[in-house]
């Protein structure tokens, strides 16, 4: 698991609080998928014990603590509709069964707000995705398969948003 590391020197600013939700929520669903977990467990371990607690040794950063429920909750009751979303986003070769688990929360994370969160920008959405699997993955091929993912799924699912947007080529 990855601890978001809090800053030592400012308070953390709203949107920050954002993005510690974000990587926490798709932490809790790689706990959930890969422990089998409830999302009830779930959400009371992260909102008790890590959203800006200190764990074994690592400082993990405020969260918005509804935001994160947020996430969690709709990723699990949409689930059934965000997987062929992101299904119809990946290439024919790639199946969403295929995808690592950590890739595949981040997949649904992203699609779910995408889905329930209008109010944040589908740009916005897609290059928070990116700097959560950069947490997760580094630099590698990863990150270009989250933003082309997530990309596609946004063209199809906010077309009002990208009007005039040419698509990037590539993608995943």
């Amino acid at each position: 698991m990855v601890a978001d590391r809090a800053p030592t020197d400012r308070a953390t600013r709203p949107a920050n609080q954002r993005g510690a939700a974000r990587l926490a929520a798709v932490q809790a669903l790689y706990q959930m998928d890969v422990g089998g977990a409830s999302l009830t467990e779930v959400v009371a371990e992260f909102e008790n014990l890590r959203l800006g607690k200190e764990l074994d040794g690592e400082q993990y950063r405020n969260a918005d603590a509804g935001f994160f429920r947020d996430i969690i909750a709709g990723v699990v009751r949409e689930q059934r509709n965000l997987d062929p979303a992101i299904h119809t986003s990946l290439t024919s070769d790639w199946p969403l069964t295929r995808i690592d688990v950590t890739l595949r929360a981040i997949l649904r994370c992203g699609t779910y707000e995408l889905v329930g969160r209008k109010d944040v920008p589908a740009r916005v959405i897609i290059t928070e995705y990116v700097d959560v699997a950069r947490a997760f993955f580094g630099m590698g091929d990863e990150i270009r398969m989250v933003n082309g993912v997530l990309d596609t799924a946004a063209r199809r699912l906010r077309p009002d948003e990208f009007e005039g947007s040419p698509a990037p080529s590539g993608g995943g």
